[in-house]
């Protein structure tokens, strides 16, 4: 089931990917009552990070600004498998992002615009959203930065 945001997303260029597979014991997503909360959505591409290591030394901004935007998509791929069909998000409530970050880089926000900024250009208003946006000193298989949602949906 696709509608008006999936089409969105190909008008952007883009398209929804399937599932990324848990690394370890959790869901890649879960509901409870409007809520669905996704786990931390690395920027895997068919299954493989397409980079590896410390924003600020082996990735620049601006790479982890890409790679941001797409643990976005993994995250509303993870959404969908909750909610059925992406036109049933009210609202994007909140974005977490992890940035592993050189001992020197302080640019954590900017990297994590890319997973916001994608964010209204699907949603509009409903895309507007609470964010914390923090520097780690690594995250899981080595990934630059790692992204969760919670997300309000509609009640049927």
């Amino acid at each position: 089931m696709s509608g008006a945001v999936e089409a969105r997303l190909a008008e952007l260029g883009l398209q929804l990917p399937g599932v990324v597979a848990p690394l370890a014991a959790y869901q890649p997503a879960v509901q409870s009552g409007a809520y669905v909360y996704t786990a931390g959505q690395l920027p895997m591409v068919d299954g493989k990070l397409p980079t590896t290591g410390k924003v600020g030394a082996e990735v620049t901004p601006e790479e982890a600004k890409d790679l941001a935007r797409t643990c976005a998509l993994n995250a509303l791929a993870a959404v969908k498998s909750i909610a059925g069909d992406l036109d049933r998000v009210a609202r994007i409530v909140k974005v977490t992002g992890f940035v592993a970050s050189a001992t020197d880089f302080t640019g954590q926000p900017a990297v994590l615009n890319g997973a916001s900024e994608l964010l209204g250009e699907v949603f509009g208003d409903k895309g507007v959203h609470a964010r914390s946006a923090v520097g780690v000193a690594v995250l899981p298989l080595d990934a630059p930065v790692e992204v969760e949602f919670i997300v309000e949906l509609v009640q049927d």
